[in-house]
């Protein structure tokens, strides 16, 4: 296997390193990052090899994977241009919101660019990634992302279009807000804070987790869990009419502005 670079040493180059090795994968990994402190951190985790500048990383990359803030891949691309040595054929960003059409730009014509946002959690190789591919990329270098992401977990092909969308909706954070949110209403009807988090945790992930291994549909379980006068029911139908569902609409339109606010930096 050939070299894979990262530019940049932060919370999703780690994750994604951490996933790869759990997967068992045996190509090398090279990172840069300007910060040495990342990069020495990365190192005691990860076992990486540490590129010592940013022309030593791309000259050496079979495959280039930009992991750096949105803000910042402007600039980083410009840097890796001017580096002294040709960027390697396939690059793919992780930054979210900015569109293939700014990467094709800032690295020129001859980069065949494929867009990915792992999830967090391929960390522990339950990611879950939406790729998409500029029509320059051909069907090798495709199927070469794909397998890459799908090490750590499933993997998803969208048009760009949707890439805004599926970016705000996909996070853990969801997740995370859920729980701590359900957990401190649960601790203020009565519940001892660490029953209620576990409470609250079971409600999430095991019942979820239950509909995705049960094949059962949502609306099945939804139906079953509101028995008419049950507690199930009466809690639903408080959190609906109190715009349950328009607190999280608004939410996922505030994420996809925010993608597109990045687009335009």
């Amino acid at each position: 296997m050939k070299t894979i670079a990262f530019l940049g040493g932060g919370r999703i180059t780690s994750a994604l390193v951490a996933g790869l090795h759990l997967s068992g994968y045996a190509g090398e990994i090279v990172v840069y990052d300007r910060n040495p402190e990342k990069l020495r951190a990365l190192r005691r985790a990860a076992q990486v090899e540490i590129a010592r500048d940013l022309k030593s990383a791309v000259s050496r990359a079979e495959m280039l994977i930009v992991a750096v803030r949105p803000a910042s891949v402007a600039g980083m691309l410009y840097e890796v241009a001017g580096c002294g040595v040709a960027a390697p054929k396939l690059c793919v960003s992780l930054a979210a919101g900015v569109p293939l059409r700014n990467l094709r730009a800032w690295l020129g014509p001859a980069v065949h660019w494929a867009r990915a946002m792992p999830s967090p959690v391929c960390r522990m190789g339950r990611g879950f990634t939406p790729v998409c591919f500029a029509p320059s990329v051909r069907r090798s270098e495709r199927v070469r992302v794909r397998r890459l992401f799908a090490r750590v977990g499933a993997v998803v092909d969208l048009p760009e279009s949707q890439f805004d969308a599926i970016t705000a909706a996909a996070s853990p954070t969801h997740g995370y807000h859920a729980l701590a949110t359900l957990a401190k209403a649960t601790q203020a009807a009565g519940l001892e804070g660490k029953t209620a988090l576990l409470a609250a945790a079971h409600a999430l992930c095991d019942g979820i987790g239950y509909w995705r291994e049960s094949g059962e549909s949502l609306d099945d379980l939804l139906h079953e869990a509101a028995t008419p006068g049950g507690i199930a029911a009466a809690t639903m139908a408080a959190m609906d009419a109190s715009g349950y569902a328009r607190v999280v609409e608004s939410g996922i339109r505030a994420g996809v502005k925010q993608a597109r606010r990045n687009a335009r930096q």
